[in-house]
């Protein structure tokens, strides 16, 4: 029986896909007041199961029921190629999930519930008769909850002195996945030929390419409005001028996406994406400075 070859396999868990959760699940716990020197272990657990374990568990369910549209548009990933041979991908998607799991119970029923939460989406995401992805809106909505909102939940959660995330850390999360809806459809603009094949009803394809990206600006700029709404009544204003400046940018990067969008995607996920996880970042410190967190103005 052929065996995937370690390479192979590492480019199958794509490991570049794993930086957006491990970045939320980071900014839960920042997010908190709590001293982050009484939560080193956390930390870790928490990076290694949301990126190398839940991430890439997700990557490689997508290859395995993706394998006839990437032979279509990308004939050279290890599965449609053969490098990852016969259903191996399948079972390695069955290990990786029972890995996560396992990893889970070590945070306790938040992580775990998190967890299995993650998981149960990234199967509907990719498998029949489900399959999320088949409408770019459910799916999409589904990733930026995976990817953003539901790592940092956790995140504050596991090191909230409550047991529970703040009211505040859950509406910013909240926020950032539905802003994270744009940033998913830009993924969507290489794979334009095989989705149309395969009925793949990505917004590109529902929309058409200038229309898509028109409404990712507009998904991914709203959500962080509200943002600096947040943090100005909050009195965080110079965190809320921060998250403003970064956004200004990013509408200044938009404007040049949207001559080209198809092109440009790659370019616009390498430069205004960068900038709109920055203010998750900056949005995190601002929580974590809030007097009592949960009791706002």
């Amino acid at each position: 029986m052929d065996l995937p070859r370690p390479t192979a396999l590492l480019e199958l868990l794509k490991p570049i896909t794993w930086f957006p959760p491990m970045w939320a699940f980071g900014c839960g716990v920042a997010s908190s007041p709590a001293p982050l020197s009484g939560h080193a272990g956390i930390l870790l657990v928490g990076v290694l199961l949301t990126g190398p374990l839940v991430c890439a568990t997700s990557q490689v369910v997508n290859d395995w029921y993706d394998r006839d549209v990437d032979a279509v548009n990308e004939p050279r990933r290890p599965i449609p190629s053969g490098r990852i041979p016969g259903t191996w991908g399948f079972w390695l998607g069955i290990l990786w999930t029972l890995l996560s799991l396992l990893v889970a119970q070590g945070l306790g029923r938040w992580g775990l519930a998190a967890t299995t939460l993650g998981l149960v989406l990234a199967w509907l995401y990719s498998a029949p008769p489900v399959r999320l992805k088949q409408n770019g809106w459910w799916g999409n909505t589904a990733c930026g909850l995976c990817y953003e909102g539901l790592p940092w939940i956790t995140g504050a959660a596991l090191v909230s002195a409550s047991g529970h995330p703040s009211m505040p850390a859950v509406t910013v999360a909240l926020l950032y996945s539905a802003g994270a809806h744009g940033i998913m459809t830009l993924n969507d603009f290489k794979s334009l030929e095989g989705d149309r094949l395969h009925g793949v009803r990505s917004l590109p394809v529902q929309l058409g390419t200038h229309w898509a990206a028109r409404c990712a600006c507009l998904v991914m700029a709203l959500p962080q409005l509200a943002v600096i709404a947040l943090l100005a009544h909050w009195q965080r204003e110079q965190h809320a001028l921060a998250v403003a400046l970064l956004l200004a940018s990013q509408l200044v990067l938009m404007a040049q996406w949207l001559r080209h969008p198809r092109a440009l995607a790659p370019w616009y996920q390498g430069t205004g994406v960068t900038l709109y996880v920055l203010g998750m970042l900056v949005t995190a410190f601002a929580l974590s400075s809030l007097p009592i967190a949960g009791n706002l103005p």
